[in-house]
């Protein structure tokens, strides 16, 4: 039988720190309300969530340990905008009041800007570019990070086709 939430987070929960059932179910039940779950949802199976809880259930799981660096791979790929920005702005509250340095891995290029004090752009697992928001996204020294910014969407379909053509013209050309 699957696990519930609660006993998926209790399980890392109390990895020798909670010294009783009662102490791990605390503990779950203040990691559930930092990440703006009910504490009833911890009687829930993760096939019971939205996206969004889960993802959001799954960060508790992750703070569980009170970790010095957390990584999250892909934090909000499956997410809407809408709950994309929800969960975006608990990890940034979580940051600063738990004091985690948190290492995102996200292909999406907007979520890195938001959260991001500094960039690093692999290439076939080479790191190619790295820097400031600022340096990366708004000035990209490598021709991987050119690409990977024109080939982005935007709204206006004059900006669409300027973008279209510069990235056919980065793609005709091999990456150092």
């Amino acid at each position: 039988m699957p696990a519930t939430i609660r006993g998926r987070i209790q399980r890392r929960s109390t990895n020798g720190r909670a010294r009783t059932p009662e102490a791990a179910r605390k503990r779950v039940d203040e990691l559930l309300e930092a990440v703006q779950l009910p504490r009833s949802y911890g009687d829930r199976f993760p096939h019971e969530l939205s996206g969004g809880q889960r993802q959001r259930a799954s960060l508790a799981r992750g703070l569980a340990l009170d970790p010095e660096l957390l990584v999250a791979d892909e934090p909000t790929s499956a997410l809407d905008v809408s709950v994309q920005a929800k969960v975006l702005a608990l990890f940034t509250e979580l940051q600063a009041e738990l004091g985690f340095a948190c290492l995102f891995v996200s292909h999406d290029l907007a979520v890195v800007d938001l959260l991001a004090d500094r960039i690093a752009v692999l290439y076939r697992g080479r790191l190619v570019e790295e820097g400031t928001g600022a340096e990366v996204l708004g000035a990209p020294r490598e021709d991987y990070t050119r690409r990977l910014l024109a080939s982005l969407p935007v709204p206006d379909p004059v900006a669409q086709a300027e973008r279209r053509q510069a990235w056919e013209e980065l793609t005709a050309a091999p990456v150092r």
